[in-house]
């Protein structure tokens, strides 16, 4: 017998339960507006993946040392 249960994963933006499956276009997001905010959070900074700093600009024109 296969669990039929869709698995619920926390919406990282509110925390509000989210049906984890191929119907739910916004998973993880509970809503368009979390969706929004998660990326302007990204965009602003506010998020980010640490890194070495000597390399996060490659562009920069700065020698590597």
């Amino acid at each position: 017998m296969t669990d039929t249960t869709p698995h619920i994963v926390n919406c990282p933006t509110c925390g509000t339960g989210v049906k984890w499956t191929s119907a739910n276009e916004l998973r993880p997001f509970c809503s368009e507006r979390c969706k929004l905010l998660d990326l302007g959070a990204w965009a602003s900074g506010e998020h980010k993946i640490p890194g070495d700093p000597l390399y996060d600009d490659p562009l920069s024109g700065e020698p590597e040392e």
